[in-house]
């Protein structure tokens, strides 16, 4: 494993465009249907019949509908949990398309991707800043006494709670800042946040993932890896906006910016 930062860099921007463009990435979404919308459970552009029960999905269908479960053809009835795995992953399938099933707060709803998607199609790669050393600053974590919720838009102009586990304090081209977090499952931190660039050269929010601080809550605040939220990759995601306090108030001109724009390779 190289130590030369630029390098690390330029491997991971290349590992995240194959991540993006991958036959069931972010960019082959064509589809998020909530099932209590279509009460008779017929979804647009899926077939089966969708149902809720309880807090499952029952999933109905004939041969001619060509649905598979499990990779085996499939009729009747079955019921069915989230799929948490990979899209490429999920198990109800028609052909080369694929049926994910996923809950945002108890309410259930099915996506739908497909490799052949014109997004997936179109796409000519990430406009993203090279490494540049000064967009990575030292942080400070500090957790929350207890789990905090809040309720942002989401990318659909829906409100829904974002959980967050604390505060991230840095300091950038000279201006002491913070972010309120969320606290990964294996420690990492998440923020959704956006600066003075945000719709006016960069996408109108970004995600930043620091590493797991340490006992003493320290960490990196590397904005060189920015990452693009999926909803930019499809109109289909429900990403939450930045909460409050977390519009910085400073050009973070580094890491994905938004999507080329162009030909292929130009």
């Amino acid at each position: 494993m190289t130590t030369d930062a630029p390098e690390d860099w330029k491997h991971w921007q290349e590992h995240r465009v194959a991540t993006v463009s991958a036959p069931y990435g972010p960019l082959a979404l064509i589809g998020t249907h909530w099932i209590e919308d279509y009460p008779e459970g017929r979804l647009p552009d899926t077939p089966g019949q969708w149902a809720l029960k309880g807090d499952q999905v029952v999933l109905t269908a004939v041969a001619e509908e060509g649905l598979t479960v499990d990779g085996e053809p499939f009729t009747g009835d079955i019921v069915l949990d989230a799929d948490y795995g990979g899209a490429g992953g999920a198990r109800v399938a028609r052909g080369e398309r694929r049926f994910v099933v996923l809950v945002r707060e108890g309410i259930r709803g099915v996506r739908v991707y497909d490799p052949d998607a014109p997004t997936r199609k179109a796409f000519t790669g990430i406009e993203a800043t090279p490494y540049d050393e000064r967009w990575a600053v030292p942080g400070h974590f500090t957790p929350y006494g207890e789990g905090r919720t809040v309720r942002v838009e989401n990318a659909d102009g829906v409100a829904r709670g974002l959980a967050l586990g604390g505060v991230l304090a840095f300091t950038l081209d000279g201006q002491d800042l913070t972010l309120q977090v969320s606290v990964e499952s294996d420690g990492t931190l998440w923020a959704v946040f956006a600066d003075t660039t945000s719709g006016d050269g960069s996408y109108r929010f970004r995600f930043l993932r620091p590493a797991a601080p340490d006992a003493e809550g320290r960490t990196t605040v590397d904005f060189n890896r920015t990452v693009l939220p999926p909803c930019a990759f499809a109109d289909h995601f429900v990403c939450p906006f930045a909460p409050p306090g977390n519009t910085l108030r400073v050009a973070v001109a580094a890491g994905e910016r938004r999507l080329a724009r162009g030909p292929r390779g130009s």
